[in-house]
């Protein structure tokens, strides 16, 4: 069975544009790369659990906020990610400031082999894009929930 993972596309409306907000991964493997490498703020759930639950959870952890009221959430699906995990995802109106985030963290071996371990951030940035900028910086796998969600902002 696939793993699974949920989060929450946060967007904003700037000037009649949209902006989602997207985090970068922290730890040594994700620090010199950028375009392709973003995510939608998301983790891991176990069969049975709710995944809007642990979308709301995660985007917490990841970002030491609570998002905005998620009763207004609207499902953008599920896609299969390269490596087969499944990502969930939930589109959400709301802002957020992300100069203040503040990530968990994880403890790993760095450098390899070394023998000692170092704490790192599970997000080190976070950002606000424009939907081209997004499909850009997005891991390969989840720019389909970017033109969900402008597919869902423009029926409005």
């Amino acid at each position: 069975m696939p793993k699974r993972s949920a989060g929450l596309l946060l967007y904003r409306r700037v000037d009649d544009a949209i902006e989602v907000l997207l985090v970068h991964p922290g730890g040594p493997f994700w620090a010199k790369k950028d375009d392709g490498a973003w995510s939608v703020p998301k983790g891991e759930y176990d069969e049975g659990d709710d995944p809007l639950v642990c979308a709301i959870r995660e985007f917490g952890e990841e970002l030491g906020a609570d998002p905005p009221d998620a009763s207004e959430a609207v499902f953008l699906d599920e896609l299969r990610q390269p490596g087969g995990k499944l990502v969930s995802a939930w589109a959400l109106e709301g802002d957020l400031d992300v100069a203040g985030i503040a990530s968990n963290t994880f403890t790993m071996e760095w450098p390899p082999r070394s023998g000692r371990t170092a704490e790192f951030p599970e997000v080190d940035r976070a950002e606000w894009f424009d939907p081209a900028t997004a499909r850009r910086k997005l891991l390969r796998g989840q720019v389909a929930f970017v033109d969900r969600l402008m597919t869902d902002v423009e029926r409005e």
